[in-house]
């Protein structure tokens, strides 16, 4: 696990039609797997974040009211978009790691051929999907503010830096 790139926190603010997160920043690792990206979901079921799969990103907005998710891509590059329509892209290669808190939209804009990405869950929660437009923009943000914060960071455990951060804010 290379650890030697600092976490990045970006923050998103409710669009009207993606609540995003109030409270809660995304956290962005880059490159923290990128000597050995295929381990992303060991490493991140190891962590205590379960219910985990791997295959892409949805091709239009949507968020999770009832979850965070953490997405480490372990093939190729995806350029996402976070935060709804005025939201921000991001370039994420294999080794990559982002964390969404509750509500946080994101949608594939472009990725490589070989794209793959492989997501996980606190305590392996079972996760909701919410659309932009489908009418739960509302009742979301109830349900945002009721997910509990993860004793522990996906990718470093109960000392990354996660619930120290999360925690804090």
């Amino acid at each position: 696990m290379n650890e030697k790139h600092s976490p990045q926190f970006f923050r998103f603010e409710d669009d009207g039609n993606i609540p995003n997160n109030p409270k809660l920043p995304v956290i962005l690792y880059p490159g923290a797997l990128s000597d050995k990206p295929e381990w992303c979901e060991s490493v991140f079921n190891g962590n205590g974040w379960r219910n985990s799969w791997e295959n892409g990103v949805f091709d239009y907005h949507h968020y999770h009211s009832n979850t965070h998710e953490v997405l480490g891509v372990t093939h190729g590059s995806i350029l996402i978009q976070l935060g709804g329509e005025n939201g921000k892209t991001f370039d994420l290669n294999a080794g990559d790691v982002i964390v969404l808190p509750a509500g946080t939209g994101h949608k594939r804009i472009t990725a490589s051929p070989d794209f793959r990405i492989v997501g996980a869950y606190p305590n392996g929660m079972d996760y909701n999907m919410r659309v932009e437009g489908d009418g739960k923009h509302d009742s979301s943000i109830g349900e945002i503010a009721e997910v509990p914060i993860p004793s522990t960071d996906p990718v470093h455990g109960k000392e990354g830096p996660l619930p120290k951060n999360w925690n804090e804010t």
